[in-house]
């Protein structure tokens, strides 16, 4: 790839291409069926406990439906267990015993993985995760749509 000539979008997906791999080895290493999608459900019930997947998606700040998805892979790979809620339609979440069981070399990984990144920001001289953070605060702000409106709005005045 000609990073000078790559757009925005395509310089963000080989900058996971490069991450996602790398940390889906770590775990195949370690005989981990895990996926780092699912880091962000574990931490969080982890921290809060068994709960609803809606306020997991809010915790995780994703959509119920990508949320939904992400759980069925987990319940399937054994991280997880679902009971019914008080309402017959409502599934609490909890971690499974494997999950349980599995957590030290998780959480090994995890902090192999912030190692690793640290090392990655020591390189780019800032913290790669404060200027991700700081451009999705800015999109909350003002949406890239609305960006690309306000872009395209001088020349739509020439037209």
């Amino acid at each position: 790839m000609d990073l000078q000539r790559a757009t925005l979008g395509s310089l963000l997906r080989a900058l996971l291409d490069q991450l996602d791999p790398a940390v889906e080895q770590a775990y195949r290493d370690l005989q981990l069926d895990y996926r780092p999608r699912y880091t962000p459900v574990l931490r969080t019930l982890m921290a809060q406990g068994p709960c609803r997947i809606k306020d997991l998606a809010l915790a995780c700040g994703l959509s119920h439906s990508a949320l939904s998805q992400t759980v069925s892979a987990m319940v399937r790979d054994g991280w997880l267990h679902t009971a019914v809620g008080e309402d017959s339609r409502e599934r609490i979440l909890q971690l499974s015993p494997h999950a349980l069981q599995a957590l030290p070399a998780l959480q090994a990984q995890w902090q192999a993985t912030a190692r690793a990144a640290r090392s990655l920001d020591a390189d780019l001289g800032q913290p790669l995760e404060d200027v991700l953070r700081e451009a999705l605060q800015a999109l909350a702000q003002r949406s890239f749509a609305q960006r690309l409106h306000e872009a395209a709005a001088p020349q739509q005045r020439r037209s």
